[in-house]
C-alpha cells in the first residue's frame, strides 16, 4: 500500500477511498436526496479538521443522465462533518 505523504494546509493526490474516508462521506451525504453520488477518490488536507474532495460519478435515478462532480465536506476535530460544496466537473 502506498502511504500518502501529509504536508499540514497542503493536499494530497486523489487515492482510493479508505474506510475511513467512506465512513466521512456517509455521515455528512446522510439525508441528501436528488442527485445520488458515488465517490470514486479522495483527496484530503489536513487543517483544523480535515477537508476533503470527493471525486464522484453522480446521476438523478430514474434518468440515465450521468455526470462527475466534486463534493467537498469538511470533518471538524470535534462534531459532525458536513457538505461545504458540491462542483460539477
Amino acid at each position: 500500500m502506498e502511504t500518502q505523504e501529509l504536508v499540514v494546509g497542503g493536499w494530497t493526490k486523489y487515492h482510493a477511498l479508505t474506510p475511513e474516508d467512506q465512513k466521512v462521506f456517509n455521515e455528512a451525504m446522510e439525508g441528501f436526496v436528488g442527485v445520488k453520488y458515488t465517490p470514486q477518490e479522495v483527496s484530503t488536507q489536513v487543517v483544523n479538521g480535515t477537508n476533503y474532495r470527493y471525486k464522484c460519478i453522480a446521476s438523478m435515478p430514474p434518468s440515465q443522465v450521468v455526470w462527475e462532480a466534486v463534493v467537498e465536506i469538511y470533518a471538524p476535530i470535534n462534531g459532525r462533518p458536513h457538505v461545504v460544496s458540491i462542483h460539477r466537473i
